[in-house]
């Protein structure tokens, strides 16, 4: 049977929503043209520590960041629902179940997050869930030498290009080229909380996101 649609799942701390989140959610829509960008904020993100913002706010910044999308966005808040530390691999069969076997799974994630990946959580289980889609950075190497063995043979005899991970339900892998714009969170936290930080805020946020942050003080501490 063929695919019946395909969706993008970006999932992320989202503290706060930033321009390398959006500009990666934009990439990757007009490279696969999905028909739903599906966004999963982090509940407690058992590889972190913990998160600066409540989830309200967080999902509240998400909203304004993606509003007037290019395809219908839908926020999936199980991981902030779930007791306990969120596993990528739960959160993807919560999702596989209630969209079917013929549903196209992309799950987008960034180089430094493949280069860990033998650590999470049932990685294997991962391609019988969703293909995936790596976003390699400036500063993370993503040749075979620098990835893990297992993983590294994984990705290799998975690679496959945007056409068929759009037709396949899970199990492929595409690697996009070098995005450009690489944001540090905590960075910016820091630049948010007392200018602690060489980098201007007010470049790296959506100006919605921007307006909100100010409004309601969020990471300030005096």
């Amino acid at each position: 049977m063929p695919i019946d649609r395909c969706i993008l799942l970006l999932g992320g701390s989202f503290d706060p929503v930033h321009v390398g989140h959006v500009g990666l959610a934009r990439y990757f829509c007009t490279l696969l043209h999905p028909d739903e960008l599906r966004l999963i904020p982090a509940g407690r993100p058992w590889q972190k520590p913990g998160l600066a913002t409540p989830s309200e706010h967080r999902i509240a910044m998400l909203e304004l960041a993606f509003a007037d999308w290019m395809v219908p966005v839908y926020m999936d808040t199980q991981e902030i629902e779930r007791d306990g530390p969120s596993y990528a691999v739960d959160t993807l069969r919560i999702v596989r179940s209630t969209v079917g076997a013929m549903t196209s799974l992309i799950w987008v994630i960034g180089a430094d997050q493949l280069l860990n990946l033998h650590t999470w959580h049932q990685w294997r289980d991962l391609f019988s869930l969703a293909n995936l889609c790596i976003a390699s950075r400036p500063g993370y190497g993503l040749s075979r030498d620098a990835l893990d063995n297992d993983v590294a043979s994984e990705i290799v005899r998975r690679q496959a290009d945007p056409g068929q991970l759009r037709a396949s339900a899970s199990g492929l892998c595409f690697i996009a080229p070098q995005l450009a714009l690489e944001v540090s969170s905590t960075a910016l936290r820091a630049a948010l909380t007392h200018g602690q930080s060489q980098i201007d805020p007010r470049g790296m946020l959506p100006r919605r996101v921007l307006d909100y942050i100010q409004h309601y003080h969020l990471y300030q501490t005096d």
